[in-house]
């Protein structure tokens, strides 16, 4: 753990009305760690390593449980169950993260932004302390952080340009009215709904196009109905894992430790394998049966137009303005860098 982040939890949680002097043994602890993402994928094995070398460390009677594919609701349920002592900790995309802290949306809702890993990297690593700061204020620790992927648009039809999926229904996480907002007023047709609603509903019909990273298409088996893959870097799905203030305060010194450290290498776990995974993933699903489409220079133009649409119609609402402001100061400096 870095000089800064040390100093960071001790001055935001020395502060806490229920912090108590240290007692000679500290009582058994439960964690319970809740996700969206799938039984047994890379994120979940992550987690279940944290958690040994955490209750290596917390001692006797740590007990540290996960909970996957959503069972304990989507995102923004998770973070509801957070707050009332139900789960102490999640790992989770910005989709339940913008919840706690809305800036955190500006990583990931800002469509063809980003150019690269490196890029997102660099931004990230600038606005990291600053974020941290922001969650734990609002009574969250962040452990670590992590991504999955760039998302496709996976859909049932070809389509190439934006104007191919008008009329088509998509996928639209349920908890983010005003992404709706924007669709609707772009001419689309968004349909609200929870992640692990997303295979029924491609199956059924309810909806034609989901946005997803290769890695979960496959996982979740979405490309034997969407057969139809749109390969865009529309936008980076960011994550972190984090936990509450009050689970936080109840862990001993060696169990907070090993926690901080278990999420700085997990997260980093997850990061350099979700990127490898993208093109793995996609691969696989074309050796059964998937079609890519590879948009041209000209059609790359039609969806920069789009985004470029979006942005005054994101900031402010998806994203709060001052957040908004520095992802793109932070993304001229680096390529300024760059060039």
């Amino acid at each position: 753990m870095t000089a800064s982040r040390r100093q960071l939890l001790g001055a935001g949680l020395a502060t806490l009305p229920w912090a108590a002097p240290l007692r000679a043994q500290t009582p058994a602890v439960q964690l319970r760690i809740a996700s969206v993402v799938p039984k047994h994928s890379l994120y979940h094995q992550e987690l279940l390593e944290l958690g040994e070398a955490w209750r290596a460390a917390q001692g006797p009677g740590a007990r540290f449980v996960v909970f996957t594919d959503g069972s304990q609701g989507g995102e923004a349920e998770m973070v509801r169950r957070m707050r009332i002592g139900q789960l102490q900790g999640g790992l989770m995309s910005v989709v339940g993260l913008r919840d706690i802290e809305p800036g955190i949306a500006a990583l990931q809702n800002l469509p063809l932004l980003f150019r690269s890993w490196e890029e997102l990297d660099y931004v990230r690593n600038r606005m990291r302390a600053g974020m941290e700061k922001r969650f734990l204020d609002k009574g969250f620790v962040v452990l670590g952080w992590g991504d999955a992927g760039w998302v496709r648009f996976f859909s049932t039809q070809p389509a190439v340009l934006p104007g191919d999926y008008k009329g088509r229904r998509f996928f639209a996480w349920g908890s983010e009215p005003e992404q709706q907002a924007i669709m609707k007023g772009l001419g689309y047709t968004p349909v609200p709904l929870e992640t692990g609603d997303a295979l029924a509903a491609i199956q059924t019909g309810m909806i034609d196009v989901l946005p997803s990273t290769p890695y979960f298409a496959l996982a979740s088996q979405v490309h034997g109905t969407a057969r139809h893959m749109l390969e865009i870097n529309w936008a980076p799905i960011v994550g972190a894992l984090v936990l509450t203030q009050r689970a936080w305060a109840a862990l001993s010194p060696a169990g907070q430790q090993a926690l901080l450290q278990a999420g700085e290498k997990a997260g980093l776990a997850m990061r350099t394998q979700a990127r490898k995974e993208v093109d793995e993933a996609t691969a696989a699903m074309v050796r059964r049966g998937l079609t890519v489409s590879r948009p041209n220079e000209a059609q790359l133009r039609e969806w920069h137009q789009l985004a470029e649409q979006l942005y005054p119609r994101i900031r402010g609402t998806m994203v709060p303005a001052e957040t908004f402001d520095e992802v793109f100061t932070h993304v001229r400096a680096y390529r300024a860098g760059q060039r």
